[in-house]
Order: structure tokens, then sequence, then C-alpha cells
């Protein structure tokens, strides 16, 4: 994508290929902090910290963090040890460790003095593959929103959103945002509803802003307003991005997104999910039951940072001191609520056999 009319990207290697550097999403819109990774501990950092964030994102960034491993030690057990450090920064997201396992299964597959020299290109290779997927979720998407009632009866599309899974949560495209992006390269009139997604704002702070450098027209409601909206006529579909998809279809994804699937059902509003094929798991029968749901820290409900006057980042209390507040920050949205899902090879119903005949073919 472009910000200020420059071709971006997430994540990108250093010219020595000794580094990657990425964003320090944290503190966007604000400010655009440039952050090099040289090690995988600073990958570890950046992945728990969510400097970086987003499943396809998170996943090629532990990819670049084992093939900065190989230049420490491409030893198996190394290689092995920092896999399983890395996986444990974020449980939620299945890209993680997808990224992860398939980084291990071709470096050991090579002698071990090859596997320095080979890891970067890897690692490169999976974020040019995240780039093409998100794509093709664009094109599939794209042609599912040419469909609804509201494109040919009024030209105008008006699409609801939740968190941010634009391209500052991939390489680039992004996953439910890239059908909105390739909306507008074709010309067409899309509005988009942006969730302000508390507690962390991604919405606000990152959808929001990317929409904005985009030229997409597209405004900032509170999350409790997606239902109002909806019974009003105001939302045409509803478009959100996913952490895992268990194989019944039940969609996992940032905190809120069940409760706009209930209000979307209940005002026959279609609710879409971009699914990337690497956030199927089909280990995952029971997704309510066995995925685990990460808890992040209270302090990201009892505070917020914003802008002061003088115009400095700066943190401000919400709460009475010693309020108790607990903080998962995903939730299951089962697979009976979800009218399709959007993935790279084509629209699938969130069905147990489309999943497991997907999974075959993409084998």
């Amino acid at each position: 994508m472009h910000v200020d009319g420059v071709a971006t990207r997430t994540i990108w290697p250093s010219d020595d290929r000794q580094a990657v550097f990425v964003i320090d999403q944290r503190q966007l819109p604000h400010a655009w902090p440039v952050m090099r990774l040289a090690n995988p501990a600073d990958v570890h950092r950046a992945i728990a910290e969510m400097w970086v964030r987003g499943a396809p994102l998170i996943g090629v960034t532990a990819a670049f963090g084992v093939a900065l491993q190989c230049a420490e030690d491409a030893s198996e057990a190394a290689l092995l040890r920092c896999a399983a450090w890395l996986n444990s920064a974020r449980p939620t997201a299945v890209n993680l460790a997808w990224a992860t396992r398939r980084m291990i299964n071709k470096l050991l597959a090579m002698p071990q003095a090859l596997r320095h020299a080979k890891a970067f290109d890897l690692a490169q290779a999976m974020a040019e593959e995240d780039v093409a997927i998100n794509s093709a979720i664009g094109e599939h998407g794209l042609a599912l929103l040419r469909k609804l009632p509201a494109f040919s009866s009024s030209g105008r599309l008006n699409l609801l959103t939740h968190c941010n899974a634009g391209w500052l949560a991939t390489v680039d495209w992004g996953t439910a945002l890239a059908p909105i992006y390739k909306a507008k390269a074709t010309g067409l009139d899309v509005h988009v509803w942006v969730d302000e997604t508390r507690p962390r704002n991604q919405g606000a702070s990152l959808t929001a802003w990317e929409l904005g450098k985009a030229g997409i027209p597209h405004t900032l409601v509170a999350d409790n307003a997606g239902g109002h909206l909806m019974q009003h006529g105001q939302v045409d579909a509803v478009i959100v991005g996913c952490d895992r998809v268990g194989a019944g279809g039940d969609v996992c994804n940032k905190i809120g997104t069940y409760l706009k699937a209930l209000a979307a059902r209940d005002n026959g509003v279609p609710f879409y999910v971009a699914m990337p094929l690497s956030t199927l798991d089909t280990s995952i029968d029971d997704a309510l039951a066995e995925i685990p749901i990460e808890r992040r820290s209270a302090r990201e409900l009892t505070h917020m940072v914003g802008l002061d006057a003088a115009g400095k980042l700066s943190e401000v209390k919400l709460v009475a001191p010693d309020t108790a507040a607990d903080n998962p920050a995903f939730d299951v949205t089962p697979a009976r609520l979800v009218s399709a899902l959007i993935t790279e090879v084509g629209v699938v119903p969130a069905e147990r056999e489309a999943l497991l005949a997907l999974q075959r073919a993409a084998a």
C-alpha cells in the first residue's frame, strides 16, 4: 500500500540481510517509528509487546526471527528452542506456530552449513506469499461485495469492520480490508463504519488511519453502535478478519466480533470473515473450548494513551483506584453466524466438509 505516496510494507529486510525493519504500531497514528529487529530476542519482544500484530504479520515476523537465529546458531536444537520461544509470544493466532513450523521443517531438511544462507530467502518468500494471498482474498471478496443488493440498488456500499485487518495486520493489502482496497481501485463507492475496538482501539488508531491514507470514506463509531446502525439499515455487510478458524468453521477474532455477528444475524446483514488458509486449524474441533484465549494486561482497560494538549503521547487512568479488570483479547463466533469465509482460493461456507475439502486441495 502507499503512505503519503510512498509504497510501504509492514516488514522489510535490511540491505545486509542481518536484520528486519518493522513499524512500532503502538504509536500509530500519531508517530511512525521504524524499529530494527536484529535477533530472535528483538523479534519475540516485537510480537509480545505488539509492535507488530495481526495473525499474518505475526507469522511472517516470526519466520524472520527463525532466520535471524540461523546467524547465531543453526543447529537443530537451537532452532527448535527458538521456535518454541517465539511461539510463546502470542498464544491465540495460529499463524505464529504455522510460520515457525514451516521454517523449521524446511531448514532441517537441508545441511546445517546451508541454513544460514538459505533462511532469509525462506522468510522473504513467506512475506511475498502473504502479499499474494491477501491480494487474492481482495479479489474474491470484491466479487462477493458486487453481489450485495445495495450495490445494484444504490451503487454505494456501507460496510462495517472490527479491529484492524488491513495491510498493517499483514505484509501488504490486509485481509478484511483487501476487498475494500480492491473496490476503491476499481472505482466502486464504498463507505466503511470503523469500530473503535476497545480496549486497544485498533480500529480507531489503525483502521481509520489506513482508510484515510487510502482516501476511502469512513466513519469512526463506538463498538456498541454497530447493532444500532444495522437496525436502521445503514450496514450492507460486516467484514472482519480472523486469528484462528476451527475445523467446523468457528472463528476466533478480536474480542467483540461475536457481538457483531449476533447483531448481523438479527438484522439479516451478511457477516463475512476474511480467512487466509494459514489461519485454518483443523486440529481444533470445539473452538470455544479448545482455542487458547489470550488474556492481556488489565492496564489496557484501565488506562488509555493519546495525544495531550501539548501534542505529546500521554497515558491517563480511566477508573477508580483498585478497580479489578479482566481483559480477554479474543472471542469465538460460531460458524452458524458466519455467512461465508473469504479465502485466497475462493469463497466457501463456514462448514466442516467445505473446510476439510479446502485443506485437502491446498495440501
